[in-house]
């Protein structure tokens, strides 16, 4: 680190984070020590370290001090974002859904060449119309209140979330977070510049008293997945939606964003919250049933909102492409995609269900109502991360998803098979519970 000024000190720390000499995750030296060993005041080593913290680089971390992100928002000599994977060992730490079960793109794409029609141009490449009315009635049958709600197509979900809250909020402000809860969403929100208050998570949803003092606190957007959580499979039942909905009716100035990314695949009813606020968005994707390559998800809401979103992409990106909206038109339509899709719901609700059963036999709190992720507490996660590896297995650390709550692991059980699941339950359990203290009664 070096610099003497607070654009030098910050733009040092930000090329040493680039190169990976200085570690994701690592203390950083405190204010006043830093600013000694470079001959500054503290004024300007704090200046650069609350640039570098407003652009999600680096984080508070308590009475510990300052450290870098553990997913700072930073491409460089890094080729990934997750520790590489040992030949040998099974990776239950990447969140994808199972490629075996995904229904196969070819046809589509060769139905959507052979009917396109003539090419496209700049003013006709927009939200297809066909999209928009076959997406309304698929909503509707879910039970999203649809009513006067415009609908759009964005680049998939954290696409529209980055645009519904950069159309509503500016740097600085408080946004409404599950703990734990999507990574991604926790680096969005750090590299916006906006100020993350977490809200608890049990199996039912979001809790109601934590969002209630998270309302009260100022936030400006309240995030929350209606199913299929991630990293703790939650979904909201018809009586935490009602409680919730209680909640937010007395905030009508709030951002309410509803995140529906596991749709067909959750295996569990949507119960929706909105629109209860005067700003809402309800997104569902398209990535974890038919494909992430397919990166597209339409956004149903309140009509000012949409029509921000509608227009911050049109100074942007422009639109989502239409062969990709024909794409998933098509698979909408066809019925054999939707039994395959189906039948992969099936197929993850009796993984998921069978893994949480068998860790809760050997003593451990696994959590996984719904979707392809279950979440473990666990006493050190460091610990039983490190000795599942050394077994054989990569799951992913909590410290990646939360905030405030206890450590835990997410495994996300779509390169399991049924008859690995056994082994896989006695080596969490072996490598969760400390040497000195005595595994649990099965």
């Amino acid at each position: 680190m070096s610099g003497d000024s607070a654009a030098s000190i910050s733009a040092s720390i930000e090329t040493g984070v680039r190169k990976g000499t200085i570690d994701w995750g690592v203390p950083l030296p405190p204010i006043r020590l830093l600013a000694a060993d470079l001959q500054v005041s503290p004024a300007t080593v704090a200046k650069a370290y609350q640039d570098l913290r407003q652009r999600g680089v680096i984080e508070s971390d308590g009475r510990r001090g300052t450290r870098v992100r553990s997913r700072p928002p930073i491409s460089g000599d890094r080729v990934a974002l997750r520790l590489p994977v040992p030949e040998g060992v099974l990776d239950l730490s990447s969140g994808e859904p199972d490629l075996r079960l995904l229904p196969p793109l070819g046809h589509g794409l060769h139905a959507v060449a052979e009917s396109n029609g003539p090419p496209q141009g700049y003013a006709s490449a927009v939200a297809m119309p066909e999209l928009i009315d076959l997406a309304r009635p698929r909503l509707e049958a879910d039970g999203v209140p649809m009513g006067d709600a415009t609908i759009t197509a964005t680049s998939g979900t954290l696409d529209a979330i980055e645009r519904l809250l950069t159309a509503h909020l500016r740097p600085g402000d408080a946004v409404a977070v599950e703990d734990p809860g999507w990574a991604n969403v926790l680096d969005l929100v750090a590299a916006l510049g906006l100020r993350p208050v977490p809200i608890t998570v049990n199996d039912q949803g979001p809790d109601p008293e934590s969002l209630s003092e998270a309302l009260r606190s100022g936030v400006r957007a309240v995030l929350i997945t209606v199913r299929a959580q991630n990293p703790t499979g939650a979904a909201v039942t018809a009586t935490r939606a009602a409680a919730l909905r209680d909640i937010l009716i007395d905030h009508p100035s709030v951002l309410l964003i509803e995140d529906d990314h596991a749709a067909e695949l959750a295996g569990a009813t949507l119960h929706c919250l909105g629109p209860v606020t005067g700003s809402w968005a309800f997104i569902r994707s398209a990535s974890k049933p038919f494909g992430p390559d397919l990166r597209i998800a339409v956004v149903a809401g309140d009509q000012t909102t949409i029509a921000r979103v509608v227009g911050r992409m049109r100074v942007g990106a422009g639109w989502v492409s239409t062969v990709l909206q024909r794409l998933l038109l098509r698979l909408w339509l066809d019925d054999e995609v939707t039994a395959q899709v189906s039948a992969a719901a099936a197929d993850y609700t009796r993984r998921r269900n069978a893994l949480c059963h068998a860790l809760r036999q050997r003593g451990l709190p696994a959590h996984g109502t719904t979707g392809i992720n279950a979440w473990v507490h666990v006493p050190d996660e460091t610990r039983t991360v490190g000795l599942l590896r050394d077994a054989g297995y990569a799951v992913a650390p909590g410290s990646l998803f939360r905030i405030n709550t206890p450590p835990g692991i997410r495994i996300t059980v779509s390169p399991l098979d049924d008859d690995a699941i056994p082994a896989l339950a006695d080596a969490v359990s072996s490598a969760a519970h400390p040497a000195h203290l005595p595994t649990p009664a099965r």
